[in-house]
């Protein structure tokens, strides 16, 4: 069995801790690992797993293996979506890039972003869904309801309660439909989690959706191995129908089975969904960071840097980050999208980046910014180093705070020690790298008439960015 994880989504819904460049899936919200990584550290246990297949898009592709390497894993393979197609497409890369030895293993597919604490009853219902997919099924994980959620989409069984087959899907009811759903009892929250045979998928999106297996397939054909990912062919696979694997296979198959999950599932899809996940004190209150609050009740408070207060207010959402505040009434939780549609208008980049910046050699804090100066706090990995690169608009004064650096300037080569410090002129070629087995951390202070990221002229670089 190959777990497939789709990486993809870019978590609106957690603004302003979920952003573009660093979305949820990548986030430590829930315990003490990403929820990527947890998505891959619970398979733990269950016979027969094999090194994992992720699809991801290009913007996150070192993130996903710097995760993957904290957690000891190797993938199989990182597929690299060079445009969002939907889940459809997504999968039908990871089946046929699975089949390409000849082979025709089972794949369970999962989304990077959801919470199931019980995970021996996640395991149960893998191995009952496992013997179906061997029969050629194309299984489908049901969350039993704990509620007439109208933010879910369900699924409708020919069996309450035990492994059955799919009657229809259905998109998300209003209350009272929803209420009648859970009142049936063969009813299920969709979870977007399936398990089957890589050729079935692949046999049956050839009956419904021809055109997008071909174009999946010319892409992965023409792919390019850069590193650890596969760059499957923009071109091609941009022309590939953009569908869900519900609305493209699921609803037209007669394979179509449905396992029933019972194991605290939550795609943690508002803030509201993290506040349940958690374990709330006497108050219903979620607190998390320097928070202090007095008359609050039934809220997620949420501080990353700071002293948070909140005073007589209920149902509320706050989050602080570095450089944005959130505050919302639970009720208006699923909203969040809004406001960062608003964001993405005003071309706001508290959209996009976060003011700490990961990088595949580390990471970069922007400290201080003004007219024509920044100070940024940089820290490489060790044996790591940025690319060899120029600046047109700015110079840099770099001072190291601790660590070794090793810092190519022009012809020169030097090395820096705590306290030590260079200058880099305007237009001067340079490179810095850590050649240490210790975190190099250093202050840069930037100059200059244009200081943004795209003043960067790479000559060489490690990672094979552009």
């Amino acid at each position: 069995m190959i777990p497939v994880i789709l990486s993809g989504g870019s978590g609106s819904r957690l603004w302003p801790l979920s952003r573009k460049n660093k979305p949820k899936q990548f986030l430590t919200l829930f315990g003490d690992t990403s929820m990527f990584q947890s998505t891959l550290t619970r398979l733990n246990g269950l016979a027969s797993v094999e090194a994992p297949l992720i699809v991801c898009n290009n913007e996150h592709r070192f993130m996903v293996a710097e995760q993957l390497q904290e957690i000891g894993l190797k993938a199989s393979g990182i597929i690299l979506e060079p445009c969002a197609r939907n889940t459809a497409p997504a999968i039908a890369l990871a089946a046929l890039k699975a089949m390409e030895k000849g082979e025709d293993p089972v794949l369970l597919v999962l989304a990077a972003d959801h919470i199931i604490p019980d995970v021996p009853a996640f395991h149960k219902s893998i191995e009952e869904a496992q013997k179906l997919a061997e029969q050629d099924k194309l299984v489908t994980f049901g969350i039993q309801p704990q509620s007439a959620h109208t933010g879910y989409g369900y699924i409708e069984a020919e069996e309450k309660s035990q492994p059955s087959s799919v009657k229809r899907f259905i998109e998300k009811p209003n209350l009272s439909t929803a209420e009648s759903y859970v009142t049936a009892g063969n009813f299920f929250w969709n979870s977007g989690m399936f398990l089957f045979k890589a050729s079935t998928y692949i046999n049956e999106l050839s009956r419904f959706s021809p055109e997008m297996l071909s174009f999946c397939k010319q892409s992965l054909e023409q792919a390019v191995i850069d590193l650890d990912f596969v760059r499957v062919d923009s071109e091609l696979f941009a022309q590939s129908p953009s569908d869900s694997i519900d609305y493209a296979v699921m609803e037209k198959t007669d394979k179509a089975m449905v396992v029933p999950l019972d194991a605290g599932w939550s795609d943690v899809g508002s803030w509201s969904s993290l506040w349940e996940a958690f374990a709330q004190d006497a108050n219903n209150n979620v607190l998390i960071g320097d928070v202090m609050v007095e008359n609050v009740h039934n809220a997620y408070i949420h501080s990353e840097n700071r002293l948070v207060t909140v005073l007589g207010l209920d149902d509320v959402i706050v989050v602080e980050t570095h450089d944005a505040v959130m505050v919302a009434h639970k009720d208006q939780a699923q909203k969040v999208k809004t406001i960062v549609e608003e964001l993405t208008k005003l071309n706001r980049k508290e959209v996009d980046t976060h003011r700490k910046c990961y990088r595949p050699w580390g990471n970069y804090d922007s400290v201080d910014m003004g007219d024509r100066f920044q100070v940024k706090r940089i820290m490489v990995n060790p044996g790591a180093s940025l690319s060899l690169q120029m600046h047109y608009h700015r110079a840099e004064h770099w001072v190291v705070v601790s660590g070794t650096a090793e810092v190519t300037r022009d012809d020169e080569v030097m090395l820096l020690g705590e306290n030590e410090s260079t200058f880099i002129p305007l237009g001067s070629v340079h490179r810095l790298r850590n050649p240490g087995r210790v975190p190099l951390e250093i202050i840069e202070v930037q100059s200059g008439a244009y200081l943004e990221e795209d003043d960067i002229i790479r000559l060489q670089d490690s990672y094979n960015r552009q």
